[in-house]
């Protein structure tokens, strides 16, 4: 008797988008049912394990590189694989959703690298994941055009040298996809992204010379790249491309990866690119992680805690240092300004802050770093260009003069500066105005000229909730607590009324986006994630 044909995936709750059958194929969602039957198991055991090691910081209140992977750290002679041609220069990326208008002008904007986001910058609405698939496969097919629908201006790709190289950014572990079930069961959101994109693109961009390649993100051990080193092994026989096409960089975005750097890029190390510096999210960490620590965890305004900051400094230089002594790509932060039409010496300022920024980072070694607006490409460029000339990178340099202790990356009480209340007010602010635009579906929003993604909310949201927790007592005299926050947030509501109109107020989602917002930050049982809870409430 024959073995019964395995269950199919289910598209579930969902309206049939125009086009969808082309990237929803028997053949794609047979490839992302496997990768669910097969890994999904581990995926849960690792979830579990970030809560037990969590449990472990909390009542420790430390964190040290692990003495079991040791020898790993002290062995010279491995190094990650050569990267491939469309991957050596990388001094310029561009960060943003995989939107049609974005696709093009991403694509167009002179970066050397386009991170297509299905993560932080793109809410997951159902319409989102798809048509987003649908976009970078007709960009590789140049079937791509876009007319704005208000200002009649139409977009086309440039020729075909000319265009950055798409390195695509799935969701994090944590997040499901409830519109993809098998047997009832959801499938994890990072296996509907990678795998329908894999699919679909991986033959079509070897053919094209470069290859699938992802940012991965949210990850916090050496055994959750482990996991994506097998997926990556799997998928490539699947398919039929060669062992090694695969390359990913991986976002070194929480405090726990950042004292497993090496044995990240070790896991990875046929497949490994590189490691990136993300800043809002690895601060969202720090909190999260050390939230039961006492004061001197305890972090000021989130504008007041700049790379120059000594434990952001130690983060940083280790991931330099790191990266080079494996021979991967060590890849700066984001410059999250958007420029102004209305206010020039708005932009003065900025682009001074984003050059100083830029400048730091190419004279500490790094091989490249992030914009979230074309705009910016020339000035991140001109400060990559001044120090790399004609090298694509600066690997060869070693940064052997770094040398960081474990306690450097948590010595938070190192900052002379302290929690506000102005601070407070413009986490309630971004917070508000973030949600309410993640819950109608957009998940890159400018708010006060700078470009906000969902690692916004979530250091904003847990600085209110730290600030509290520990009876923050700010500049005015007030105390920190769930009366000042729910005033401060009834405030800010009525400023947003005023500003927009009673209609305008009416129709979008800001009492829902306010609740939200009071409920991630006051509740004594501090969610994981706040995209859990508001991904309950995206329709």
């Amino acid at each position: 008797m024959s073995a019964p044909a395995p269950s199919p995936l289910a598209i579930v709750d969902a309206e049939p988008l125009p086009r969808q059958g082309e990237v929803l194929t028997d053949a794609a969602l047979a490839f992302v049912a496997e990768l669910h039957r097969r890994f999904t198991p581990r995926r849960d055991e690792l979830l579990a394990r970030r809560g037990e090691r969590r449990a472990e910081i909390a009542r420790t209140s430390t964190l040290d590189f692990l003495p079991e992977t040791e020898a790993i750290r002290v062995d010279d002679t491995w190094k990650v694989a050569p990267a491939p041609a469309a991957l050596d220069d990388r001094r310029v990326e561009i960060t943003g959703p995989t939107d049609r208008k974005m696709t093009i002008n991403a694509l167009n904007s002179g970066a050397k690298v386009w991170l297509a986001d299905f993560e932080d910058a793109s809410a997951p609405t159902w319409e989102n994941v798809v048509t987003g698939q649908l976009n970078l496969i007709d960009a590789y097919t140049r079937n791509i055009d876009f007319t704005d629908p208000k200002s009649g201006k139409s977009y086309a790709l440039k020729p075909a040298e000319e265009l950055a190289t798409v390195v695509t950014r799935p969701r994090g572990w944590h997040l499901d996809e409830r519109h993809l079930q098998l047997d009832g069961t959801p499938v994890p959101g990072a296996l509907v992204d990678f795998g329908l994109y894999f699919f679909h693109n991986a033959q079509r961009l070897t053919d094209l010379g470069k290859g699938p390649y992802f940012y991965l993100p949210k990850t916090e051990s050496h055994l959750e790249a482990r996991l994506w080193n097998d997926i990556f092994v799997f998928a490539q026989d699947y398919v039929g491309i060669p062992q090694g096409t695969v390359r990913a960089t991986v976002l070194i975005e929480t405090i726990t990866a950042a004292y497993e750097m090496e044995e990240i890029l070790h896991e990875l190390r046929d497949h490994a690119s590189g490691l990136n510096a993300g800043r809002w999210d690895y601060l969202f960490s720090i909190v999260k992680n050390f939230r039961d620590g006492g004061s001197k965890f305890v972090l000021p305004d989130r504008n007041l805690v700049t790379m120059t900051a000594p434990f952001m400094r130690a983060y940083t230089e280790l991931l330099v240092r790191t990266c080079h002594k494996r021979g991967a790509h060590a890849i700066g932060g984001m410059a999250a300004f958007i420029p102004s039409r209305r206010d020039a010496e708005v932009n003065k300022v900025a682009f001074e802050k984003v050059k100083a920024d830029k400048d730091r980072e190419a004279n500490d070694g790094f091989d490249g770093s992030w914009v979230a607006h074309p705009d910016l490409v020339p000035i991140a460029m001109e400060s990559f260009d001044a120090v790399l000339g004609d090298k694509p990178n600066q690997k060869d340099r070693l940064r052997e003069d770094v040398s960081v202790a474990a306690g450097d990356l948590i010595a938070i009480d190192t900052l002379d500066a302290k929690p506000s209340y102005d601070g407070l007010r413009n986490a309630v602010a971004v917070g508000i105005r973030y949600i309410e635009a993640w819950l109608r579906g957009t998940g890159a929003v400018a708010i006060f000229n700078l470009m906000e993604d969902a690692a916004t909310a979530e250091i904003s949201r847990s600085q209110i909730w730290q600030w509290i927790n520990a009876d923050v007592v700010f500049e005015n005299g007030e105390h920190a607590t769930a009366d000042l926050a729910r005033k401060v947030a009834a405030e800010e509501l009525a400023t947003i009324r005023a500003e927009i109109g009673d209609e305008a107020f009416e129709s979008g989602k800001w009492q829902q986006a306010h609740d939200l917002l009071l409920t991630v930050s006051l509740d004594q049982d501090y969610a994981d994630f706040l995209t859990l809870p508001a991904y309950e409430q995206l329709r």
